[in-house]
This record gives C-alpha cells, structure tokens and sequence, in this order.
C-alpha cells in the first residue's frame, strides 16, 4: 500500500508537481442540478394544478349523486301524485274530504286525532286562532 502512495505521487511531481482539480467535473454536476431544478419547478404548477382537478372532479361527482338521487325522489313523488288513490287518500287525511255518499267523522278529543296525549299548557291547549280572533272583536265592542 505504502509503495501505490509512492508511484501516485510520483506520477504527481512528475507531471508539474500540481495537482489539478477537474473543473469539468464540478460544471457538469452544476448544470445536472440546475436542469434537475428547472424540470422540478416546471412540473410542480402543473402536479398541483393536476391534483386539483382530480379534487374537484370528485366533488361534482359527489355532488352529481346526490342530484341524481333527488331526481330520483322527485320522480317516485311525481308518480305518488298522478295516482288517483293516493291524492284521495291525502285528500281525506290532510283535508278531511268525504266522498259523495259516504258519512265522515271528525273525533275532537283534544289528542290530535293520532292517539297522542299532549300535557296541559302545551300547544294544543291554545284556542284556534278564529276563537282568538272573535275574542279580540268581542273584547273591542265592549265599552269601558
């Protein structure tokens, strides 16, 4: 081992006694990183850019879903409300409606009509709002 050292440095003072760095080297690994630099910054806006886009598309995706899951209600809602059967039933339901020949009850046990009980002092111990109203013309009529 001693005797390589020797002949290298040998070799060394033999050739003008410097030794050289190689500046080609050095330039070369200096242009590799700037172009290395360059490529990553030109491909960074447009990653990004990309994954941005990926994003979105996933949201109107989401969103697409969802709209085409209330399309979907609002047709089975359409349907519902083109049967006959189903507005009569509404009809008498919502509006107490009664059909020519038939008798039609109205049971007021202050319960709502659905078997519910309601606590005293609740919303349905308070007055319909035309007894209020007659009420107040009443209480306006009397004199002082």
């Amino acid at each position: 081992m001693a005797r390589a050292s020797e002949n290298a440095a040998a070799r060394d003072t033999a050739g003008g006694g410097e030794r050289r760095a190689n500046p080609a080297l050095t330039s070369r690994a200096a242009i590799l990183a700037v172009v290395v630099c360059a490529i990553a910054l030109s491909l960074a806006y447009p990653v990004r850019e990309y994954i941005a886009q990926r994003q979105e598309i996933a949201e109107l995706q989401a969103e697409e879903r969802e709209a085409r899951k209330q399309v979907e209600q609002l047709a089975q809602r359409k349907q519902q409300l083109g049967d006959k059967s189903y507005i009569e039933r509404e009809a008498k339901r919502r509006l107490h409606y009664c059909m020519p020949g038939e008798k039609c009850y109205i049971v007021l046990d202050g319960g709502g009509g659905n078997g519910q009980q309601t606590s005293p002092g609740g919303p349905a111990s308070r007055p319909p709002w035309y007894e209020t109203l007659w009420r107040s013309v009443e209480t306006a009529d009397r004199p002082r």
